[in-house]
């Protein structure tokens, strides 16, 4: 009688030698094909240059400036009255909507004047409420007068709404901070 010697079976196994190539394609696909978002800044429109010895500076009514000061611990000030960063955008809406059908050079004009040590943050929102109050005017004239939504404007209606209702905002160098 012949033994038949029983051969021990080994375990199913997976082949790993291409493994480390799949990984690295897969890699190198989520790298190409994923888009980083980038910050671009706050998108503002800078004056153009004019050297010192030809600036002039025009007088301004009163009744033309809307002057926001914002100190190192938050306080806001629009017009030399404390409010809130919510709050701005409503008091500067109605002084918007009062100069629209004057000349461009009686427009309002902002003033956003910040202390060296100002929370940024609290800038930028404060922009944002400014900018945000003009939005709303010119949004308003838009559904007014031409009945239509600001984005669906033709080029020359917005053209005459940028006339209308410019956005002046001056941002007035910070002060140093005395000690």
């Amino acid at each position: 009688m012949v033994k038949i010697k029983k051969r021990k079976l080994e375990g199913a196994e997976i082949p790993t030698s291409s493994m480390a190539d799949i990984a690295f394609l897969l890699l190198l696909f989520f790298l190409v094909a994923t888009t980083i978002d980038v910050d671009t800044g706050i998108g503002l429109t800078l004056p153009e240059y004019v050297p010192p010895e030809q600036q002039t500076f025009a007088k301004m009514s009163k009744d033309r400036m809307a002057a926001l000061l914002i100190n190192q611990n938050g306080d806001v000030l629009l017009n030399k009255k404390q409010i809130s960063i919510p709050q701005i955008k409503d008091n500067l809406v109605a002084r918007i909507r009062s100069k629209i059908d004057l000349p461009k050079n009686k427009k309002l004009v902002v003033s956003v004047k910040t202390d060296r040590k100002t929370n940024y943050n609290l800038y930028i929102q404060a922009l944002d409420q400014v900018k945000g109050a003009y939005f709303q005017v010119r949004k308003e004239y838009a559904e007014a007068h031409f009945g239509k939504k600001v984005s669906d404007l033709s080029k020359e209606e917005m053209k005459e709404l940028r006339d209308k209702i410019p956005i002046i905002i001056s941002i007035a160098e910070p002060e140093v901070v005395k000690k």
